[in-house]
């Protein structure tokens, strides 16, 4: 039962790395012991973040790549394989959004979000299900929303797209069980990332956010990796299937 609060030894391939939630996971991982393939599309912001952690002496693997394209995907897992023969985990983080009313949106918005926020984390699930099954500790975490299962004015395409996201991770988790894959979801409320910065500078949206949060503010990119980090360990070993509301309380205030 040794290093149950530890992810020495484990392997993990962390999208959207290299900022906010995904830089903070990847961050988490690397100083609990874990290698990490860490996934971006910028190369510059790639090659930056490989320096700094490798000069840090944590085995970190940047890659440039852009996890819409299926390709790109198949480099991700192959890049994994070779760099440190094999991953035991997966965090699906790579996201974005484009808030609008239903009926202003584009088309290709529609789709883009879609592509990006639900369909590349379940191409990256079925590419890594094989070499899942082959690890001792298998584990994959979606990083959604709480606009998943709460209607918070994010845009309608970006919440149909979490909550597919969020129930994708349920679904696995009982398919893929036999194979002692666990899978589970974190729903983010605000957390103060690039992709939220514009609306935390404005003091009307941050007192309303204040407002509708027993906590009283929103959260910080680390608030979300000690989550992630637990359910990767063997300290939660039985915890699979589960969607998991990291929100200051927001989510269950009925004030």
């Amino acid at each position: 039962m040794n290093n149950r609060w530890s992810l020495e030894g484990r392997r993990a391939i962390v999208t959207g790395a290299t900022k906010g939630i995904g830089k903070a996971i990847a961050e988490e991982f690397l100083t609990l012991g874990a290698s990490v393939l860490f996934v971006a599309r910028d190369e510059d912001e790639v090659e930056n973040l490989a320096d700094q952690w490798s000069s840090q002496g944590f085995e970190a693997y940047g890659f440039c790549a852009d996890v819409t394209v299926q390709d790109d995907r198949k480099a991700i897992i192959e890049e994994a394989v070779a760099e440190m023969h094999g991953f035991d985990i997966l965090i699906n983080n790579a996201g974005t959004n484009i808030r609008k009313k239903t009926m202003d949106y584009k088309s290709d918005e529609i789709h883009h979000l879609l592509e990006l926020n639900l369909i590349s984390s379940f191409e990256m699930c079925r590419l890594a299900f094989k070499h899942l099954k082959e690890s001792d500790y298998p584990s994959i975490v979606n990083i959604s929303s709480i606009a998943a299962s709460n209607v918070v004015k994010t845009g309608s395409p970006y919440a149909m797209s979490k909550a597919g996201l969020s129930h994708l991770s349920r679904y696995l988790a009982v398919e893929w069980g036999e194979f002692g894959i666990r899978v589970n979801c974190i729903e983010p409320w605000y957390i103060r990332t690039p992709l939220t910065e514009g609306l935390l500078t404005n003091d009307t949206i941050v007192e309303s956010i204040k407002n509708k949060t027993p906590l009283h503010r929103y959260g910080e990119p680390e608030e979300i990796a000690g989550l992630a980090a637990y359910l990767c360990m063997t300290s939660s070993s039985y915890i699979s299937g589960q969607v998991i509301a990291v929100d200051g309380a927001a989510s269950v205030n009925m004030y």
